[in-house]
């Protein structure tokens, strides 16, 4: 048994399997999942998960070169933008349309679905490299 990291298996074997410019994307519970993407659902009830909370995890275990999120965060929920800036720190971070997330969200390897109820709680976590 693992006893420590990240213990969900799925999530484990995703990053286990990402290569540099792969795509991971954690979204809240409204985003719409891609028929072709594997859905790693964690949502349990309204609110629980916390995107936060595993946006917070996964920086931990992966290796993140770049984030990319909705403009409308900004406005619509500045509160989950400083949490995420909290843990993100100097990761460069791309801006798209909502709408165009949500089509980039196609090409990603994985999207984890939080219990999040806030809007825009979603981001594209690009893979990086560790050498």
């Amino acid at each position: 048994m693992k006893k420590n990291g990240i213990l969900n298996s799925e999530i484990s074997k995703v990053l286990a399997d990402l290569g540099h410019t792969d795509q991971l994307m954690i979204g809240d519970c409204g985003l719409p999942i891609p028929d072709n993407v594997k859905k790693i659902d964690l949502a349990l009830e309204i609110g629980e998960p916390k995107f936060i909370h595993v946006l917070a995890v996964l920086l931990k275990e992966m290796q993140v070169e770049k984030c990319l999120l909705a403009e409308e965060i900004r406005e619509k929920n500045p509160d989950q933008l400083k949490a995420i800036n909290k843990f993100t720190g100097e990761i460069e971070m791309d801006w798209l349309s909502h709408e165009e997330l949500k089509a980039q969200s196609e090409n990603v390897k994985a999207i984890i679905r939080t219990g999040e109820a806030t809007p825009y709680s979603n981001i594209i976590l690009q893979s990086g490299v560790i050498f």
